[in-house]
């Protein structure tokens, strides 16, 4: 299990003051496409290992790339989400080293003519707004999967699943501009939100369609230029990319404390021991030769396509919230918990043209739907209980038929079994009692029972008077209307 923060922490806050993090992340996400970047295969997550695979993601001689038009315009649809400058020419290169992944011994990748570069996100933290540079964004293909059993050498199997292979990725490069690592957590979510908005990627880092790593280094605070940078690869949740900033800042930090230097090196997160560990030297460009791959022709992205893209694009978050907050008055904290998915923010404005009103629906699908959804693990798509119908039980409390502490029972009850609010209400006996006369008989009762009370009451002691609310509420199974009880109750109680 991971120890917090400051469970880990060997500097001391004073040292640790006198640095600054610098951090940059590249973020690789597999776009939702059906068929692979350059080949007619599959992109199925889950299909049986090696069965989504053909000469030209397998690089076998004499097979010709054809590039996925789809990528490419997912791609574009990207960079303009996150505002980046979409060039008309872009190229693929040929990327050169040997991992047992890369059947080809290269991948095919963008270097010096990205698709994209520029842009930004900006991220909300402690009520501050930062603003986060994006160098580039490029297309390329991912690898193949690897599989590891057994510790020992005699007795340890690597095994690779090519069905990954030739996935169509793009690549954000940040600007070294993140300085926290809760900046860094910040900046990983509002991109994951905007790709999952723009429909680009579905962004499951379980699934590994999301990965990132982060690139950091320490110097002193007011120093000018970068310290030697550690890449940290392969994080695939936002709770480790976390940890392994903090992690590495702190062993840097250590390192040059002790006057040692440090290394450029790619470096890997183990969850278990809660460290970075080593893998390799960091390589440079030069190290991966490089050179416009002769078999695949300049990507065009004229005008026109991006153009036309944009006009495609769906209201990405920044907006989704702003618009909440205009059109329903709704708080920025409700407006922002509300757009945390577009799925979620969609829900609510259906549960809205069914008839319910805007604030009581954005309280109860921040509390009660959210805690029951996150209970039984499910997102808003597998909710049980449809917009409409959480519209016609809220119309049901507004309208006085059954109380708040019913309805949430009567909700429960729906989650659970689907079945509408009428039907709940009918077979459960839940509507409100309004008759005044009955409220009455119910008081009287109560307090026939309690002539202390009544006398405490009677006496200046108004807090008493929550004992008989509470007792009336209890013998009507919280079905008595709130305010029709406190009328009642004064009334009687302050009869001679």
């Amino acid at each position: 299990m991971n120890r917090t923060a400051q469970e880990r922490s060997r500097i001391a806050p004073e040292v640790a003051a006198r640095y600054e993090a610098v951090i940059g992340l590249e973020v690789h996400a597999q776009l939702q496409t059906q068929t692979k970047a350059f080949c007619a295969c599959s992109t199925r997550f889950g299909d049986p290992p090696n069965s989504n695979t053909c000469p030209v993601c397998l690089g076998l001689p004499g097979a010709l790339p054809v590039f996925n038009r789809k990528a490419l315009e997912l791609a574009i649809r990207a960079s303009v989400a996150l505002h980046g400058e979409i060039h008309e020419r872009s190229q693929f290169a040929r990327k050169n080293y040997f991992y047992p992944d890369l059947p080809k011994g290269y991948q095919i990748s963008q270097y010096d003519l990205p698709l994209a570069t520029g842009g930004w996100i900006d991220v909300e933290l402690k009520g501050e707004t930062k603003r986060i540079g994006i160098t580039r964004l490029h297309v390329e293909e991912d690898a193949a999967k690897n599989l590891h059993e057994g510790f020992a050498d005699s007795d340890r199997w690597s095994y690779i699943d090519f069905n990954r292979c030739g996935m169509p990725l793009v690549e954000i490069v940040s600007e070294p501009d993140i300085r926290t690592p809760a900046q860094a957590y910040e900046y990983l979510y509002a991109l994951k939100q905007i790709l999952e908005y723009a429909e680009v990627s579905d962004c499951n880092m379980e699934n590994g369609s999301l990965r990132c790593d982060a690139n950091v280094s320490v110097r002193l605070r007011g120093a000018e230029k970068f310290g030697t940078k550690a890449e940290v690869k392969n994080l695939n949740s936002f709770r480790y990319l976390a940890h392994a900033l903090e992690y590495e800042i702190e062993r840097q930090i250590g390192a040059l404390e002790s006057g040692g230097e440090i290394a450029q090196e790619t470096r890997l997160w183990n969850v278990a021991a809660g460290r970075t560990e080593a893998m390799r030297s960091k390589e440079f460009a030069h190290d991966y030769r490089y050179f416009p791959d002769p078999d695949l022709l300049p990507v065009s992205a004229p005008q026109s396509l991006v153009a036309a893209v944009k006009r495609a694009m769906p209201e990405l978050p920044d907006a989704k919230r702003a618009r909440l907050q205009q059109e329903y008055g709704l708080t920025p904290y409700d407006a922002g918990v509300l757009a945390a998915t577009r799925a979620l923010a969609d829900y609510f404005e259906a549960s809205i043209r069914a008839g319910a009103a805007a604030k009581s629906t954005a309280s109860w699908i921040s509390v009660e739907m959210l805690r029951r959804l996150n209970d039984a693990g499910k997102d808003i798509t597998a909710c049980p209980v449809s917009p409409d119908a959480l519209a016609e039980l809220l119309a049901k409390i507004d309208a006085g038929e059954i109380t708040a502490a019913s309805g949430k029972k009567v909700f429960a009850t729906m989650f659970e079994t689907g079945k509408r609010a009428a039907e709940i209400i009918a077979s459960g006996g839940l509507l409100q009692i309004t008759d005044p006369s009955a409220v009455e008989n119910v008081a009287r009762a109560i307090i026939a029972k309690s002539p202390e009370n009544v006398a405490k009451y009677r006496s200046g002691n108004e807090g008493v008077f929550k004992f008989f609310v509470g007792q009336v509420m209890r013998e009507t199974r919280g079905q008595a209307n709130p305010q029709l009880v406190n009328e009642v109750l004064k009334r009687v109680l302050g009869e001679p």
